[in-house]
């Protein structure tokens, strides 16, 4: 696992070199993402060009994570975990399996990390960073450290000698400026496929791996994972087909859910709204992810092909939008400049971006009607991050009541009308983990 003691500690930037310069050296690589993080995922996909999945201790239950954890390592001969926010950041109330932290994962499946440490405004002091994580939690095993952010020869060696200090092995240093720097924007990344030529900058993310860490010595530090015995999902007889938003306005999707739905002999049919296509009329559901609708509002607005198709879709089959796509089945989206753009109308409500509020965090939700996530009366988890709020809705069934991952309530979680429902939540697992 690469994690880190905060965000902004350069994990990604590290995670993307390894996985690239691993690749090159001939080794089958497996990725994972730990925490609900859609964007990341894209580019460990390109680093290794295989699937990469994501494992969240909070949403997932032990059972699900196992399935997920199989599904990234099935044909890899090394995997790489990338660590979300402190490597024990979670959330204070246990969820499905755990409190959502890259430590549950770390612990759960015995992952040596790899510690990277922003080393601005401290040299020997590292090696206290070093050491506390070293001993914070039993069953969670430091491997060694990368520094970052060294600002001379001088710095590094100060650094090093306090992490050596602490007892640990130092596997390189990141000096500053000496690699590319990824763009990012107001969800994060920016994401993999708007990046002209993503690729290029990964190998030169490895070239900086290769260069300035020693990575036969990170190689040295691996551990045998143990094999998982895990039941395959159940076919759902009802669903043959899913006709799928796949964009760069539609694009979080989690990997496990997609692979979820072809292990079980479902198709997935997917069409691009920005090209003003229509979900495929043989399809049984419709699936709108979320995305950035917001920065092409203008241009869905004129599409009217794929808004009559939507239309037409709902007339006698369930659409499911989250986020992004919950927003285009309202009536509007309010842009950031404030100009209003028609939508789909088949929901009740109008969204805004203008004035720019976050909402971010875990959801359970218990169902109160059936709907395409889950029946009513299960709980499904799940995360929400986004900037939009509703400032105008009419009346439609509340699609089930939310909590936060403190158990607080936080109302309704979305609505229901006719065959179409919709949630600012991003679904990640449900009661009966499929």
């Amino acid at each position: 696992m690469i994690a880190a003691p905060r965000s902004g500690s350069g994990k990604t930037t590290v995670t993307l070199g390894l996985l690239r310069a691993l690749a090159r050296r001939g080794h089958k690589i497996g990725s994972f993402k730990c925490g609900p993080d859609y964007i990341d995922p894209q580019f460990h996909k390109i680093a290794t060009r295989r699937a990469s999945f994501n494992l969240d201790s909070w949403t997932m239950s032990a059972d699900a994570l196992d399935k997920n954890f199989m599904l990234g390592t099935e044909g890899a001969e090394i995997i790489i975990a990338e660590g979300s926010m402190g490597l024990f950041d979670g959330v204070a109330t246990i969820g499905a399996a755990g409190d959502g932290s890259s430590a549950d994962i770390a612990a759960r499946f015995n992952l040596p990390v790899v510690l990277v440490i922003d080393t601005s405004g401290q040299s020997q002091s590292a090696g206290a960073v070093a050491m506390g994580f070293r001993d914070f939690h039993p069953a969670v095993k430091i491997a060694g450290v990368i520094l970052g952010n060294i600002a001379s020869e001088r710095h590094f060696n100060l650094a090093m000698r306090g992490v050596e200090r602490a007892g640990l092995k130092v596997f390189g240093s990141l000096p500053r400026a000496s690699v590319p720097t990824i763009p990012e924007r107001h969800l994060g990344l920016v994401q993999a496929s708007e990046i002209p030529k993503v690729s290029e900058m990964i190998d030169a993310l490895a070239d900086a791996m290769e260069k300035h860490l020693d990575i036969d010595a990170i190689l040295y530090s691996v551990k045998p994972v143990a094999s998982l015995n895990t039941q395959p999902l159940n076919p759902i007889a009802s669903v043959r087909r899913i006709a799928l938003a796949n964009d760069v306005a539609f694009s979080f999707t989690y990997e496990h859910i997609i692979t979820g739905w072809k292990q079980q002999g479902i198709e997935i049919l997917p069409f691009s709204p920005l090209a003003d296509e229509a979900p495929d009329k043989g399809a049984d559901i419709c699936w709108l992810p979320g995305g950035y609708p917001e920065l092409y509002a203008g241009k869905l607005a004129d599409n009217n092909n794929f808004l009559n198709g939507l239309r037409n879709f709902a007339k006698d089959k369930p659409i499911h939008g989250e986020c992004g796509g919950f927003m285009v089945l309202g009536d509007a989206i309010i842009d950031s400049e404030g100009r209003e753009w028609k939508m789909a109308g088949l929901l009740p409500l109008t969204t805004s971006f203008a004035k720019r509020k976050l909402h971010l965090g875990y959801r359970a939700v218990r169902l109160a009607v059936d709907c395409p996530i889950g029946f009513k009366d299960s709980v499904v988890r799940g995360h929400e991050f986004h900037y939009a709020s509703i400032i105008k809705q009419g009346y439609a069934v509340s699609l089930g009541e939310a909590t936060d991952a403190n158990g607080s309530s936080l109302g309704s979680a979305g609505i229901c009308l006719g065959n179409v429902t919709g949630t600012f939540f991003h679904f990640v697992s449900g009661s009966d983990n499929e």
